[in-house]
């Protein structure tokens, strides 16, 4: 077994780095000769430690198959020195092929750690990020990152076994600089987790305004802009819509705009037993007054006429969120809810339905 040890200067530049990488947290990464823990091995295992103002990265190598046993006892007897893990897709890949590992040499490597996987938490954000994939290196080109390793993992498989068979320096250098590499490229990822918590709430409602503006038809509209601010800047700009909503950010500052509904809606009363329909006046009313009514001119409710209307601007929501709600027709998805002075001077109930509207847009994306 070889074991590399190298240091490389830690700058953090954003707050999340500076908050997720201290000195407790370790980044870890895997090397291995397939996808199955089964009938493959790992060959190379990766450590980065924060010691001040450097990184502090151990590679634990099986020069051989038969020294795997070795590499994973020495990472394991590492990695619980910490009180915590940073991996990309540790969670679903490499964590569970260790412990496999572990088990086929009759030893279970066991990690009660706490855990964060930065690739689960960019899981929703592929398309919202307009990224190809969600592969370690798709999410260093959007944040910048450079690197000198061109290789993936699978190309290095046989790499690995050409060394097995005629060990030199050329082809060690080849594996330790991708895994090397990726070691470092983590912890400069860690400020892409500024989109997940600007999803999250990590923000405070600046301002909620109405605005009107002409759209393509020549007609004029009107939305609502809510601006937020960002705890945590975001290093790239981006923006993403569907239907009604557009969300702009960079920086400390998000944008949301949402189209306002201008006109007539319907409030449908829960308990439509206790109503009469009245055709000609095109509404329900409490049997209490509509007993008043001659029976020729009312009916009894159901509950897709049983209903009020009311006049006015109202924003779109997509679960019941806000109360009262309000719809086109009964059976509509979407509801609206009334555009008044409780919600416009409330800043809870603004960031209740800010992060409605985040909700929405990442389960459509």
């Amino acid at each position: 077994m070889k074991i590399w040890q190298n240091e490389a200067v830690f700058t953090a530049e954003h707050p999340i780095t500076e908050e997720v990488f201290t000195e407790s947290a370790l980044f870890f990464d895997i090397e291995t000769t397939g996808f199955s823990p089964i009938n493959t091995h790992v060959y190379l295992i990766g450590c980065a430690a924060r010691r001040g103002q450097l990184i502090c990265v151990t590679q634990f190598f099986a020069e051989k198959p038969q020294e795997e046993k070795a590499i994973l006892t020495a990472f394991f007897k590492l990695a619980n020195q910490y009180e915590r893990l940073i991996s990309y897709n540790g969670l679903g890949f490499d964590i569970p092929y260790l412990q496999k590992r572990t088990e086929h040499y009759g030893f279970h490597g066991k990690m009660d750690l706490a855990h964060l996987d930065i690739f689960r938490k960019m899981s929703k954000f592929k398309l919202i990020l307009r990224l190809p994939n969600l592969k370690q290196k798709s999410l260093e080109t959007f944040l910048g990152i450079e690197r000198e390793d061109k290789y993936s993992g699978g190309d290095l498989v046989n790499v690995y076994l050409d060394y097995t068979k005629q060990p030199d320096d050329e082809k060690a250098s080849i594996l330790q600089l991708h895994n090397y590499e990726d070691l470092l490229g983590m912890p400069k990822l860690l400020p892409i987790l500024s989109y997940p918590r600007l999803f999250e709430g990590d923000f405070d409602v600046l301002s909620c305004e109405k605005n009107l503006y002409k759209s393509y038809e020549d007609t004029q509209e009107l939305e609502m802009i809510m601006t937020l601010g960002l705890n945590n800047p975001l290093p790239k700009r981006f923006s993403f819509g569907r239907q009604d909503i557009y969300l702009t950010a960079h920086g400390r500052q998000a944008k949301l705009k949402v189209s306002v509904y201008q006109g007539e809606l319907k409030y449908f009363y829960p308990n439509y037993r206790d109503y009469y329909f009245l055709p000609e006046e095109d509404r329900a009313i409490h049997k209490s007054v509509a007993f008043y009514v001659d029976k020729n001119f009312r009916t009894k409710a159901k509950a897709a006429t049983c209903y009020s209307k009311k006049t006015g601007c109202f924003l779109p929501q997509y679960e019941e969120v806000i109360t009262p709600y309000f719809k086109l027709e009964y059976h509509d998805k979407v509801s609206f809810f009334e555009m008044t002075d409780d919600f416009t001077d409330s800043l809870e109930l603004q960031k209740k339905y800010a992060l409605h509207l985040l909700e929405y847009l990442k389960k459509q994306a």
